[in-house]
C-alpha cells in the first residue's frame, strides 16, 4: 500500500498528477490519501501529524510525504525505514518525530534521479517514482546515512496541551 500525506489539497491537479505516477509505476498497489490537505507549507505541523496518522498503517506501507516549501533548494530527498514502514520525501524536518519515536530506523539519501525533474514538483517527478519502486519491492539508488543526520528540529516530542 502507498499512503499519500501532502498539503496539496484535493482540489487542483497536484495530488492527481502524483497519483497518476504511482498507478503507472506500481500497478495493482493500493493508494490511499492518508491526509491530502495538511496545513500548507507547514512541515512542523505535518511532522506532528505524521506519526499519529501512520500508526494504523500496515508495516510494509510506503508513506509518500510531500510538504515541501523548500522544493528546489539544497535539502536532501530521503527515504526513511522506521519500524517497518517506508517514508519518502524531503529532509526538511518532516520525519523528525517519526525517527525520534521509532525503535528501528534506517535512513537513506535518494541518489536516483528521473530523466525529467522539474524545479518545483519533486512530489510527482522524484518522490512518487521512488515510493512506487519501494512499494514494488525494488530499491532505487540510495546511500545509507545516519538517522541522526536528518533535519532534526528542536521541537518537543509532543505539542503542549493548551488549557482554556
Amino acid at each position: 500500500m502507498i499512503a499519500t500525506f501532502t498539503d496539496f489539497g484535493v482540489n487542483g491537479p497536484y495530488l492527481g498528477q502524483m497519483k497518476a505516477v504511482l498507478f503507472a509505476r506500481a500497478p495493482g498497489v493500493p493508494v490511499i490519501d492518508l491526509f491530502p490537505d495538511l496545513p500548507p507549507f507547514d512541515a512542523r505541523a505535518a511532522a506532528y501529524l505524521l506519526p499519529a496518522c501512520a500508526r494504523d498503517l500496515p508495516p510494509d506501507c510506503v508513506c509518500l510525504c510531500v510538504v515541501d516549501p523548500g522544493v528546489g533548494t539544497e535539502r536532501l530527498p530521503v527515504a526513511v525505514l522506521a519500524d517497518g514502514r517506508w517514508y519518502v520525501g524531503p529532509d526538511n524536518g518532516l520525519f523528525a518525530l517519526v525517527v525520534r519515536r521509532a525503535t528501528e530506523v534506517e535512513a537513506f539519501a535518494i541518489s536516483w534521479r528521473p530523466s525529467r525533474l522539474s524545479d518545483s514538483f519533486h512530489g510527482r517527478d522524484l518522490f512518487a517514482p521512488v515510493a512506487a519502486m519501494l512499494a514494488c519491492g525494488r530499491r532505487p539508488q540510495m546511500r545509507e546515512i545516519e538517522p541522526s543526520s536528518l533535519e532534526r528540529a528542536s521541537w518537543p516530542d509532543d505539542l503542549p496541551r493548551i488549557v482554556y
